[in-house]
């Protein structure tokens, strides 16, 4: 019996331990989403003293959720810890593009070769929010709309490539579908915008 409660005791001071470590990273994981989107509005304002920030936030509380689950694979490869980590893919990828600045790899990002495509994908569709922004302006950058749809294509080419069952992937055959969609709309307004600016330009010459 002696010998049954030391086991006992053992198995439950092991799993104590375990439940901490996963309230931890749950805890840590929302942490970590809520900077990821902070450091993607400040991009969105070009703001990007505060995206460096909240970059660097992000970053430490990366590291801070990898080291609380090193001695839990399964916490590690939770679904709460890979799309938190996810996030941090799509800020530091979306950054990167917008700024025209190298795209990090998943040994920068110390990220999972699944996670990191998961989180490219989004920062593809994220694009959209930029072209957006820069075709409702009265003088759009149409070069710099064309450059980031470039992006978004090439993205696309890429993850089309990855042909492998979701267990591997994370489920990645979906968000390329999603990215598809995002990437087809986004060419047919930027189409729809060149043809009216050229429209308006020949009225203009025409009036002149």
């Amino acid at each position: 019996m002696s010998n049954l409660n030391t086991i006992s005791e053992s198995i439950r001071a092991a799993m104590i331990a375990k439940n901490a470590a996963r309230d931890g990273a749950i805890t840590r994981s929302r942490e970590l989403i809520r900077h990821c989107a902070e450091g993607i509005r400040a991009i969105h304002r070009r703001e990007w003293d505060i995206a460096e920030t909240k970059l660097a936030a992000a970053q430490q509380g990366a590291d801070d959720l990898r080291g609380g689950t090193t001695a839990y694979p399964d916490l590690y490869h939770s679904g709460y810890t890979q799309d938190a980590l996810k996030e941090v893919v799509e800020a530091f990828c979306t950054n990167a593009i917008v700024r025209n600045l190298p795209l990090p790899s998943p040994t920068d990002l110390q990220v999972e070769e699944s996670t990191y495509l998961n989180g490219l994908a989004e920062a593809a569709t994220e694009l959209r929010r930029f072209i957006l922004d820069i075709l409702r302006r009265e003088n759009a950058d149409m070069p710099e709309a064309e450059r980031l749809l470039e992006w978004m294509d090439d993205i696309y080419d890429q993850l089309v490539t990855f042909d492998f069952p979701d267990a591997i992937t994370g489920g990645l055959r979906r968000q390329t579908d999603v990215v598809r969609g995002v990437l087809e709309r986004t060419r047919g307004d930027l189409t729809t915008t060149v043809q009216q600016q050229r429209l308006q330009a020949a009225l203009r010459r025409a009036e002149s």
